[in-house]
């Protein structure tokens, strides 16, 4: 029954019933949920996802969208609760329209994140958007949890990149609000309702992505400190001196990188000597390269004159870069099982999150081993757990970590969404009336409860 009614829209070799077919659609990539779903449905373009809404809608199923799952809360994976279906948006992957004067980008939901990269390259344009994801993770899923990534810092978080947006309502009607417009004051702003939404308001289907003109010069630094709160201080000095060249200011702790060097052999320590902390530094200009290296360097060498910094590395080539950025990429997998968080503060206040939360911990679990970066450059500190024993004590780290959070008015989620993760626990931190009105918002788009549900809310 389920393979025709779907069938007939998507053809029959695009509904997945068989568990083998199924169970990659069903686990999320932590391997923390799996749930059950009649079927995968896996349409070709918009007017097919809206034709198994609406029959969704008809038959009161529930739909859970899906890209390329690389999600960190389980918010694309289904609850098992009542009749689900996996609505992959993979084959909507066509690149629909280039504007270079415009600097625009039309492009589908199922479009891996890298190859919406390379149609800006080679156009020669830049998307700034890039995560550790960025090969296997869709823009559909990219802009439903507002993804932030390591550029965050000079061009803002994914919602930041979306002019217009095509959207699948839960009735099944389309939404084409594909404009390119850096100006429309005539009304709500609909798109930022479905940005970030984790695709628990409507589908999205296509985007119209914003580009940047392509740095020609780059430089990347490997700084070593001895504290987090030097780190907040550099962030002040480089802006200072080097202004929005500055693309990506990357902290990790001294146990990050000892966990990558033992998880990935013939990874290099950047420097001789290991040190309390470290910022990876990403700059970008125009003009050439060697004028910014050396400016770079020039900054650098007064900071560590002045006893800013503790040591520091320039890479000299693609290369080298690269394989500092590995190590900062292969930090997530590197410390793969402890009790993960996803938080945000004030800038000004990373640090001192930090030398909070550490000492807390450390007197409810003596044996405990922190695993902090992120991207200190707007407040996102990923602070992780271990050892893998805690995970069994997860409710009591979280809310020594998420009432040290809230101390300084920060999130429990900064780009990775709430999924089923978070859903519960944000009922502490929201204030009533934000709640009413996200709930007021469900209630208007679905009714019935059909997308996405038992996520967000």
């Amino acid at each position: 029954m389920i393979e025709r009614l779907f069938g007939d829209i998507v053809g029959a070799a695009n509904v997945l019933t068989a568990a083998q077919d199924t169970q990659p659609y069903l686990t999320d990539w932590r391997r923390q949920y799996t749930g059950a779903a009649e079927c995968v449905v896996r349409p070709a373009n918009t007017a097919e996802v809206a034709r198994v809404v609406e029959c969704c809608a008809q038959e009161r199923i529930a739909i859970v969208p899906q890209g390329g799952n690389t999600g960190l809360s389980g918010g694309s994976v289904p609850i098992g609760n009542g009749r689900e279906i996996v609505l992959s948006l993979t084959r909507l992957n066509r690149i629909r329209a280039l504007d270079r004067l415009n600097d625009t980008l039309t492009v589908e939901a199922g479009c891996v994140l890298a190859n919406v990269q390379r149609a800006a390259d080679e156009a020669g344009r830049l998307f700034p958007l890039s995560l550790a994801a960025e090969g296997s993770c869709q823009i559909g899923g990219n802009l439903s949890t507002n993804a932030g990534g390591i550029n965050v810092l000079r061009y803002g978080t994914a919602r930041e990149q979306v002019l217009g947006l095509e959207v699948v309502l839960a009735d099944g009607r389309i939404w084409d609000g594909l404009r390119g417009l850096r100006k429309d004051n005539t009304g709500y702003d609909l798109k930022q309702l479905f940005l970030g939404a984790e695709g628990t308001l409507g589908i999205i289907t296509a985007a119209v992505l914003r580009l940047h003109p392509r740095p020609s010069a780059s430089a990347t630094a490997w700084i070593a400190l001895e504290s987090a709160g030097a780190a907040v201080e550099l962030l002040s000095l480089l802006h200072e001196r080097l202004g929005e060249r500055l693309s990506a200011f990357e902290l990790l702790s001294r146990s990050c990188v000892e966990a990558v060097l033992e998880f990935a052999p013939g990874t290099q320590d950047p420097l001789r000597a290991p040190h309390p902390w470290y910022v990876l530094a990403e700059l970008a200009d125009s003009g050439e390269e060697r004028l910014l290296r050396e400016r770079v360097e020039k900054v650098l060498a007064d900071c560590a004159e002045r006893g800013d910094i503790d040591d520091a590395v320039l890479a000299q080539s693609g290369e080298q870069a690269r394989a500092l950025w590995r190590i900062r990429e292969t930090v997530p997998e590197a410390q793969f099982t402890n009790v993960k968080h996803d938080i945000a503060v004030p800038v000004s206040k990373s640090a001192e999150f930090i030398e909070r939360a550490g000492p807390r911990l450390a007197a409810r679990f003596p044996d405990v081993k922190i695993y902090a970066f992120g991207h200190v450059g707007d407040g996102n500190v990923h602070y992780n757990i271990g050892p893998e024993r805690l995970v069994a004590e997860r409710p009591a780290v979280n809310r020594i970590v998420y009432d040290t959070v809230a101390e300084f008015s920060g999130s429990i989620s900064a780009e990775h969404g709430l999924g089923q993760l978070k859903r519960d626990e944000i009922l502490r931190h929201k204030p009533a009336i934000e709640l009413e009105l996200m709930r007021a918002l469900k209630r208007t788009l679905d009714p019935n409860n059909l997308m996405n549900p038992g996520k967000v809310l």
